[in-house]
């Protein structure tokens, strides 16, 4: 069950002792990249859901650009997703998940970057939508995890974080999840080659049964839902408010 999004004119929920805040919303792949680092190091947090179309008022003060995700702690907020969980890292150690080596640490934040490429090909694709999904788009989106196909081979194990995920692996597994809308809001030709992937196919799989990633998981037709509803200029933030 998710909390339902607040907008203007609504009152900031009071902090609760002893958890940090994460000011968020439900379908947001950057706010979802804190709460993989918050529930796998099972750091006590709660959740402020933002409607992002009407944005209160009092996000302004704790987060200047009117962005999420972002981590309230001790009276203090920080924002961006990567700053917050590399904050999230040093700051909880328990379950680190960047490496300890300084050059591993530095390769995987260079695949992180590229992962933007990923990021951007399904960004111009989705949006595509209501005119056509361009195949161009989906043959970039093709060639840029054929990079971390490659990386999986060369690591030779399960995981970018070796045996069980680590910073790689949450900070690029929002839109993995997201991934079948290719294939749901395009059709078959818009389906990833598994043929070509197959070890980010079962990276993908041994991903949806890691425990830090269930707690937050939507199903694809879920997030395809709230897609649409944003493509029609409608977004339908608490889609998953019970009653709503």
């Amino acid at each position: 069950m998710s909390a339902k999004h607040l907008g203007k004119g609504s009152t900031c929920p009071p902090l609760q002792r002893g958890k940090l805040r994460l000011y968020s919303m439900q379908f947001c792949p950057y706010a979802q990249r804190c709460r993989l680092v918050l529930d796998t190091k099972k750091i006590p947090y709660d959740v402020v859901n933002i409607n992002l179309t009407e944005k209160p008022d009092w996000l302004l003060e704790r987060s200047p650009l009117g962005k999420v995700p972002a981590l309230e702690v001790d009276g203090q907020t920080i924002y961006e997703s990567m700053i917050i969980a590399d904050f999230l890292d040093e700051k909880f150690p328990q379950r680190p998940l960047l490496p300890k080596d300084p050059m591993q640490k530095a390769k995987d934040k260079i695949l992180m970057e590229q992962f933007n490429m990923v990021i951007s090909a399904m960004f111009k694709l989705f949006y595509s939508y209501n005119h056509r999904m361009d195949q161009d788009f989906h043959a970039e989106i093709v060639a840029a995890l054929d990079v971390f196909e490659k990386e999986l081979s060369v690591r030779g194990k399960p995981f970018f974080g070796g045996d069980k995920p680590g910073m790689l692996d949450y900070m690029i597994w929002p839109w993995c999840e997201r991934a079948d809308l290719l294939t749901i809001l395009g059709g078959e030709q818009f389906k990833l080659p598994k043929e070509k992937l197959i070890r980010l196919m079962e990276w993908k799989k041994a991903m949806k049964e890691d425990e830090g990633v269930r707690v937050s998981y939507l199903d694809p037709e879920i997030h395809a839902k709230f897609l649409k509803s944003r493509m029609a200029g409608t977004p339908d933030y608490d889609l998953l408010v019970s009653g709503h």
